[in-house]
């Protein structure tokens, strides 16, 4: 007489099944319910390069990878 090993399987399937429901819940609870607000770019007139040379300036592609570089 053998035995069938239906109902081990059905239990560890119920339980996998089980588990990822709870990851997947706990996946959108940590999702924000309303999206951020992205702050608006502002054109800025180029400021004249310094005599002595370079120096740090605040550019609308430096702002950009600022925002893209925000964990």
């Amino acid at each position: 007489m053998s035995k069938s090993s239906s109902p081990a399987l059905s239990r560890r399937g119920m339980l996998v099944g089980a588990g990822t429901a709870g990851a997947a819940v706990v996946a959108v609870a940590a999702l924000p319910l309303t999206p951020k607000a992205t702050p608006v770019a502002v054109a800025v007139a180029p400021e004249a390069a310094p005599e002595q040379g370079g120096g740090y300036r605040l550019s609308p592609h430096v702002m950009r990878y600022y925002q893209t570089a925000k964990v």
